[in-house]
């Protein structure tokens, strides 16, 4: 293809949020292309003073900003420290170093097979739509027009129709499902894509809000409303099992309002995070398209009795975002903290010795240890570099979130025993001395402490979760909880423009009416009024 170049009619590029200025947690607007050229080092290198100046220290090597003191800068600090992503040329974009990409080759390893064995199969969609696609669905034009990305010229000429940068797919799948399904044993078609998307995001951060990323999208077309719902509804409930299982993030799933609901759906199903500042994070939706996409596009099918009707529709995506989920969910102030079931490395081997004559040793046991483990499934890697110190290596490690650290000396090669450290229980408490080389031994342990850590972690996550969820009955209670950053869970059944006062007057929204609903009686909290459902109000990514 040849040169493309987008509309000079594109917003201003965004930038991710620098440090030396300060910026709001959520990233600040792009005043020029200048951030660009800086690295996510770069920004951390300098605590900024309350006076925007640079303080005399600088961080160290492996430390990170306290995430009491900036949680923003925090997660930038972690992001650059543990060697996940740094910035693209190109403002507001970032580039996925291999230990941030392994996280999400993690989640597309889960995902992947949970798709299948759904039955849905893989296929790839072009990264150019026709902008006349984006024009038939007018719900959907009106919700994405000011993220486009316009090419309007290629080859060095003039495009007889623009064309958008993929924002979504839901346009160009409906275009080629109306040339696939022509009976009702077509149906039901379901297909799911990994690939990148483009938004024109203004205000940015790294993994959780970019210019591009990267995410799956499944698509599915059926013949009744019943077998859509079934289906949108069996997709939230994948990513809640893998947030939990996995990930070790306790989400609350639920349905958006309708005023936060896809653009062109009837109705949206959610997965949301309490991350560990209290903000909430959108981790995965899944829709429920109806007939919107289906009636602009005319993908239709013959029915049984020989009828013609429009297909009922999904779309469903996780997205990169997730990443900076896990992040800000289990991180500390010494760094990332993974969970083992996604983490790249299970366990690293730390080699000590003082004297040359206790190397050769101490490295034969290392090299003993590594094949045990790693024959049994366990991923595993050995830090034998002689450039830095033990010291530095623990802390390293710790930063990256390893869960599980063995230490291997002169004496533990005498004893043929390890000492095993936890990423999890910080200092004495989470070392064991004297763990037996002898295989199974080995293994069992590490095992078991594995899932210890895993549990471990999902048990963490949902104390903080529930210890700062307030049950709120008055629109008093509500400003008060978002005031304290928390979120706020109350009975709903306010307008549209009441829904939006919330969101004026506390910058919080609705993130989602749960699907565990209490029982019993209940009052709007707003109005006063009878309600059904109780929602979630909090400040968000």
């Amino acid at each position: 293809m040849g040169a493309l170049r987008l509309s000079s009619l594109s917003l201003v590029r965004p930038t991710f949020s620098p440090l030396r200025r300060l910026a709001p947690l959520s990233g600040g607007r792009a005043t020029s292309s200048a951030a660009s050229t800086h690295s996510i080092a770069k920004e951390a290198e300098a605590v900024t003073a309350g006076d925007g100046k640079a303080s005399a220290s600088p961080l160290l090597e492996c430390a990170v900003t306290p995430r009491s003191v900036d949680f923003s800068k925090w997660y930038l600090n972690v992001i650059d420290k543990a060697e996940l992503a740094d910035y693209g040329p190109v403002s507001g974009t970032m580039v996925i170093r291999p230990y941030g990409y392994a996280i999400w080759e993690a989640i597309q390893d889960y995902l992947n097979v949970k798709f299948k064995e759904t039955g849905h199969s893989n296929m790839y969609f072009p990264q150019l739509i026709p902008y006349s696609f984006i024009e038939k669905e007018a719900s959907h034009v009106e919700g994405f027009s000011p993220e486009l990305a316009v090419v309007t010229i290629g080859g060095g000429k003039e495009l007889e129709e623009k064309l958008v940068v993929r924002p979504t797919s839901e346009t160009i799948v409906n275009h080629m499902f109306t040339q696939w399904i022509h009976s009702y044993r077509d149906l039901p078609l379901m297909i799911n894509q990994w690939a990148n998307v483009t938004r024109w995001e203004m205000r940015t951060k790294p993994f959780v809000r970019t210019l591009e990323f990267l995410w799956q999208e499944g698509h599915t077309a059926h013949a009744t409303f019943e077998e859509a719902e079934k289906e949108a509804l069996q997709m939230i409930n994948v990513y809640k099992d893998f947030a939990y299982e996995q990930a070790a993030v306790p989400v609350i799933t639920g349905r958006k309002s309708k005023a936060e609901t896809f653009a062109g759906a009837t109705c949206t199903y959610t997965i949301e995070a309490m991350m560990g500042d209290k903000r909430a994070l959108q981790a995965g939706t899944s829709h429920n398209l109806g007939q919107n996409f289906s009636h602009a596009f005319k993908t239709q099918f013959m029915d049984e009795n020989g009828e013609r009707q429009h297909v009922w529709q999904t779309s469903w995506a996780v997205s990169t975002r997730f990443v900076g989920g896990i992040i800000m969910t289990h991180g500390d102030d010494t760094g990332l903290m993974l969970p083992p079931r996604i983490a790249p490395i299970q366990v690293v081997i730390v080699p000590i010795w003082n004297k040359s004559d206790e190397k050769t040793s101490v490295l034969e046991a290392v090299a003993t240890v590594h094949n045990i483990l790693k024959e049994a499934g366990i991923r595993v890697k050995v830090d034998d570099s002689e450039q830095r110190k033990p010291g530095w290596k623990f802390n390293f490690w710790e930063m990256k979130g390893v869960p599980l650290r063995l230490e291997i000396g002169p004496r533990d090669v005498t004893k043929k025993s390890v000492v095993v450290s936890r990423r999890d229980v910080p200092g004495k408490p989470g070392k064991e001395f004297g763990v037996s080389m002898e295989a199974s031994i080995l293994v069992n342990h590490v095992k078991l402490r594995l899932e210890e850590i895993q549990a471990a972690l999902l048990q963490r996550a949902i104390s903080f979760r529930d210890c700062n969820i307030v049950d709120v009955s008055s629109y008093g209670e509500l400003k008060e909880a978002i005031a304290e950053g928390k979120w706020a869970r109350g009975p709903w059944s306010a307008s549209d423009a009441e829904e939006l006062k919330v969101k004026e007057e506390t910058t919080a929204t609705l993130r989602c009416f749960p699907f565990e609903q209490p029982e019993g009686e209940k009052k709007c909290f707003m109005t006063g009024k009878p309600a059904e459902e109780v929602a979630i109000f909090a400040k968000s990514y």
